[in-house]
């Protein structure tokens, strides 16, 4: 049965929440409400922190106003998530209480550097802007020596960006001729380079790594770090020693939603994979807070788990708007999230590799690799500028771009 004004509220103003909040008004009547919560009246779009750290990019430049990037007619209220109650269907927020008819969860994952004795106080990261901003002086000044590159802990977002910042930071000292006095260490708790997109895919990444001297160190679990004396800690290994550390941090779900009922034991939130829904029906959830398992598995004891990263909860934002709004029209979606992804890789020197591929695919994820070139980097600073403009003809010009090229490439591209 129809809705005739419908209260629809998405939590967090990342990727996915804005893609479903926009979604979600292109394709609601103006009698119904969308109401967008984010804490950040800032956005700053996350895949070009990596060109921050290396000086490719100020950090004003990737950086809009949230509500410039929202559909005329979302409603965006600036506060803090504090609470969530199913029962009554009400949030509390910093500024007040709100109440939906349906929700769309996309509160993302937070970093906790402090979970890992000796990282906060120590580490450089480039997964935030402030932090990306403050390492671009710390390589510039760096003379020599060891850099450590870091998963700390797992899950952790965006699977690429530790081996694409790697490779930037090798690449910043070859292009100033210090490449020689200086050692880029990658290590990882995982078995290869991404393994939840398989072996095909971990050994081009590998070989990136290595063509650049980069040392890659697999299987290696950081259990602590020894700023007084520069030393990493990982289970079951000798200490090893360092001279400038950047880390990926830990990550963790909310706190919030550990009491609603929703998440597990972990706290992210499970979901149907196909349609986003999770365990009440009025309630989705997308991108980084989702745990949504995958063919095939990691270990004898892990399954396989849907990376973390903002193409997924693109694709996931409007499977979800675009089924919400047709249960509010009394109406039935077809749409559903089929697992595709793709991921573009920095490599240094204005190139980049590309893999793309079904990761529902059985017995596991497919995903095909295709070779390093200035396309795919050109590709991703169109996709930069395209997510950066205001809604309008310019962001709509970019966007048939887009399509365009990525038609005749043959890359699954979800806009």
């Amino acid at each position: 049965m129809a809705i005739s004004a419908a209260r629809v509220l998405v939590l967090g103003g990342g990727v996915g929440g804005q893609v479903a909040a926009n979604e979600l008004r292109r394709r609601l009547p103006a009698s119904h409400r969308v109401t967008l919560v984010e804490r950040e009246r800032r956005h700053a779009f996350a895949p070009s922190f990596l060109w921050v750290m290396t000086g490719d990019r100020r950090p004003d430049a990737i950086v809009r106003n949230l509500g410039d990037l929202l559909r005329p007619g979302v409603e965006l209220v600036e506060a803090e998530v504090v609470s969530l109650d199913l029962a009554t269907r009400r949030i509390g927020t910093s500024g007040g209480q709100l109440d939906y008819d349906y929700l769309v969860i996309a509160l993302g994952a937070e970093l906790a550097p402090h979970l890992i004795p000796g990282l906060a106080e120590r580490a450089h990261t480039f997964y935030t802007l402030d932090g990306a901003a403050r390492l671009r002086p710390a390589l510039e000044s760096f003379t020599g020596g060891t850099i450590g590159v870091v998963v700390s802990a797992l899950p952790y977002k965006c699977p690429g960006a530790p081996h694409e910042g790697a490779m930037l930071v090798a690449d910043y000292f070859r292009q100033r001729g210090r490449r020689r006095g200086v050692e880029v260490h990658l290590f990882t708790p995982e078995p290869q380079p991404m393994p939840v997109a398989g072996p095909a895919l971990g050994a081009a990444v590998r070989q990136m790594l290595e063509e650049r001297d980069i040392v890659f160190h697999p299987l290696h679990k950081l259990t602590a770090v020894r700023p007084g004396s520069h030393e990493l800690l990982f289970d079951g290994q000798a200490p090893v020693p360092y001279d400038l550390l950047v880390a990926i941090p830990p990550h963790r779900a909310p706190a919030l939603l550990k009491n609603t009922g929703l998440a597990n034991d972990a706290g992210w939130v499970p979901v149907d994979r196909q349609t986003l829904a999770t365990r009440d029906a009025r309630v989705y959830a997308i991108g980084d807070v989702t745990a949504i398992p995958l063919p095939g598995r990691w270990k004898p004891d892990v399954p396989l788990m849907l990376p973390k990263a903002g193409v997924f909860a693109h694709a996931q934002a409007l499977v979800a708007a675009r089924r919400i709004a047709a249960e509010i029209a009394g109406t039935t979606a077809p749409d559903v999230f089929c697992g595709d992804g793709f991921c573009m890789l920095e490599a240094g020197e204005h190139a980049a590799g590309v893999a793309f591929g079904d990761f529902f695919a059985e017995p596991s994820p497919r995903v095909q690799v295709r070779t390093i070139g200035r396309t795919w980097h050109l590709g991703k600073i169109l996709f930069e500028q395209w997510w950066l403009a205001p809604q309008g003809p310019r962001r709509a010009m970019l966007e048939s771009l887009i399509r365009f090229g990525s038609r005749a490439l043959g890359i699954p591209v979800t806009l």
